[in-house]
């Protein structure tokens, strides 16, 4: 079992920048295969970036490609979400999500995902 705590929301401009974390707890983090989703009011929540164990992988939404960065640091149990070049559009809650080794699905799918943090909220500004 692993319990996930998202931080690093916040109010920014058009154009700015944020990194948010997901802290997790447990000592098989590095088993993890993590995702980033977001969920804007009204919508459904939708993929945005995931990483494998090692980190050598990392998977994006097209809508964010070569402006968010995924990464993460398994000595921290830490996941991590770089995100540059903010549009109003990127404007929802971010969730971090677990998925246990061995478990199928396709990365971009939330049904592969078994644990999920609380949410932290991303605002942009225009």
């Amino acid at each position: 079992q692993v319990q996930l705590v998202e931080s690093g929301g916040g109010l920014v401009q058009v154009g700015g920048s944020l990194r948010l974390s997901c802290a997790a707890s447990g000592r098989t983090f590095s088993t993890y295969f993590m995702g980033w989703f977001r969920q804007a009011p009204g919508k459904e929540r939708e993929f945005v970036a995931a990483i494998s164990w090692s980190g050598s992988s990392t998977y994006y939404a097209d809508s964010v490609k070569g402006r968010f960065t995924i990464s993460r640091d398994n000595a921290k149990n830490t996941v991590y979400l770089q995100m540059n070049s903010l549009k109003p559009e990127d404007t929802a809650v971010y969730y971090c999500a677990a998925s246990p080794l061995g478990r199928s699905g396709t990365y971009y799918s939330t049904e592969r995902y078994d644990h999920w943090g609380q949410g932290t909220q991303v605002t942009v500004s225009s």
